[in-house]
């Protein structure tokens, strides 16, 4: 008979005698972990033998980052098994061991040759720089008492000085030679040194309240969360273009990148990953009441002519060349091994095939989860104002059961690596949209039409200023594509300044782009080869003692 027991926090009542209870430690391992983007859930298996009556089961040596609140048991038994109080405590961490006294030993006696070396290294230095200075000394005034040296002595001085040098550098290339092969050697040795864990690095604890009717093996599941773990979305996207009759591809994969740092090795465990936050609340946060009220604070609207400053928008990383293709075409691309998704109502779950290991030491390990085929639709944008060229999106509505999580994309087109994206959070059933890089086949132009300011006179106190572009955008592409262009009027944020859009102006086909005022965009199919126009233009008016200057809102 096997009967499954569940774990209480708080404590129950056992059979009499449970303060004479027996400690039992128990050996475990970890046989799951779920990790979370901000956190893991490990759960560990242990096998032992309970006597009869009220017994403490002792777990030793979990890390010190367990959340004592997510502490569980569950146990299996071939008897019946009751299950009590389950506890948490901080105990001493291990100590570091003595040090190898005969590795310590070489070490040192190798730091005080490489210590001498370098002092020879020195001397045979300045004995070099000493010989050079000598044999740029002028040879008639090197003689006994300055006088001139004997010409027939000019020859054995030269070969003095030439066999002299020659040996000081042979001998400091044997030195820097042997001060090399120094460094390399206590290298070796100090990386052979044990790399124990911190002294006294605390450990947790877990004791488990049992009571048995008799002897009988059990199964115990200890599950926890830890943190200093987490799993990381990455991309990659690889985007065909497509061409004439053939309509554009888009490949994404996603994978997840875990690092963890609990203090214990996750070795040959069963792996998923989690959409679910653990670490950021559990509510909405309450909403309390926004007060206004007038600021003395006077910003003064600046000196000078009108003015509008703006970065240009930062170039995509530099593209890399493709990789070379294989020379046998019959060979098969490697299958990617994919996670199992367990798609839930409020969440998703990856289950990475097999077991696997990850290294406390946060070293990082990349997994496939899943890959998508898309058919994404195309669309070329620009916003001239801001930078004179035409960025390709990729637009794709986001099919998959599970939400893609914010992360950054590596993005290739047509085979090239164009650079880095990233993706906010796209839910389930969203659409998303993700740049592909500049479009070098899509010409954008604009310029001034007209920069127009009329001064006060003495009937009319105001000043009028008319300012006019010409956005001109012409597909150079074989095949029709579409089309956004953005771009903006100024905003008055106060009355004696008003902001007049001009007749002339090319109506937009979206007036408030994102619901940020006063940007405009205009959205059109353009054929191959054909060329479209926009203008756009305003009149400021404001006061003719006052100055203006135009400034950007954050993003």
């Amino acid at each position: 008979m096997r009967i499954t027991t569940f774990a209480l926090l708080a404590a129950a009542p056992l059979a009499a005698g449970a303060a004479h209870a027996a400690d039992i430690d128990a050996a475990s391992k970890i046989d799951a972990v779920t990790v979370f983007p901000d956190g893991a859930m490990v759960s560990r298996l242990a096998e032992l033998s309970l006597p009869e009556g009220a017994s403490t089961v002792l777990i030793r040596g979990l890390p010190a980052v367990i959340d004592p609140a997510s502490v569980r048991v569950e146990a299996t038994a071939d008897g019946e098994l009751a299950i009590g109080a389950v506890e948490t405590r901080l105990s001493p961490g291990e100590t570091r061991p003595a040090l190898d006294p005969a590795l310590e030993a070489k070490i040192t006696a190798l730091k005080e040759e490489q210590d001498k070396v370098a002092a020879r290294l020195d001397a045979l230095e300045v004995k070099r720089k000493s010989i050079v200075r000598f044999s740029e000394l002028d040879p008639t005034k090197i003689g006994k008492d300055e006088r001139t040296l004997d010409p027939a002595s000019w020859k054995t001085a030269w070969d003095t000085v030439g066999d002299e040098l020659a040996r000081v550098n042979e001998d400091s290339r044997v030195v820097r030679a042997r001060r090399t092969e120094l460094a390399e050697q206590i290298t070796a040795l100090e990386q052979a040194r044990q790399t124990p864990a911190k002294p006294g690095a605390p450990k947790r604890d877990v004791t488990i309240a049992v009571s048995a009717n008799g002897p009988l093996k059990a199964g115990l599941t200890l599950t926890y969360r830890v943190s200093h773990a987490a799993w990381t979305p990455r991309y990659d996207a690889r985007l065909d273009t497509g061409g004439k009759g053939r309509p554009a591809t888009l490949d994404l994969v996603r994978r997840a990148e875990i690092t963890q740092r609990t203090g214990e090795d996750w070795d040959q465990a069963t792996l998923s990953v989690s959409t679910v936050r653990t670490a950021g609340g559990t509510a909405a946060p309450e909403v309390t009441p926004l007060i206004v009220s007038f600021d003395d604070i006077v910003v003064p609207f600046g000196a000078g002519a009108a003015a509008e400053r703006a970065a240009p928008r930062a170039p995509m990383s530099a593209a890399a060349p493709p990789p070379a293709p294989l020379a046998d075409q019959k060979q098969l691309a490697a299958r990617p091994v994919l996670a199992t998704l367990e798609a839930g109502a409020f969440q998703a779950n990856f289950k990475v095939p097999g077991r696997v290991s990850v290294p406390r030491d946060g070293s990082p390990k990349s997994f496939t989860l899943s890959t998508a085929h898309l058919t994404p639709e195309l669309i070329a944008r620009t916003s001239p104002a801001l930078d004179p060229s035409a960025f390709l999106d990729v637009a794709f509505v986001q099919n998959e059961e599970a939400p893609l999580l914010p992360g950054e994309v590596n993005i290739h087109r047509d085979g090239v690596y164009v650079g880095k994206g990233r993706f906010p959070l796209v839910a389930p059933g969203d659409k998303a949209t993700l740049g592909a890089g500049r479009d070098d086949r899509i010409k954008v132009t604009r310029v001034p039409l007209r920069q127009k300011d009329n001064e006060p006179g003495w009937i009319n106190s105001s000043r009028t200023q008319v300012t006019e572009f010409k956005t001109t955008v012409k597909n150079l592409h074989d095949t029709p594509i579409r089309i956004t262009v953005t771009d903006r009027l100024p905003v008055s944020d106060v009355n004696q300044i008003s902001v007049e859009p001009l007749s002339t102006n090319t109506p937009a086909t979206d007036k408030s782009v994102g619901d940020k005022r006063g940007v405009l965009a205009w959205s059109y199919d353009l054929a191959a080869g054909d060329a479209r126009d926009i203008r756009l233009g305003w009149r400021l008016r404001w006061p003719g003692d006052r100055d203006i200057f135009m400034r950007t809102e954050p993003k």
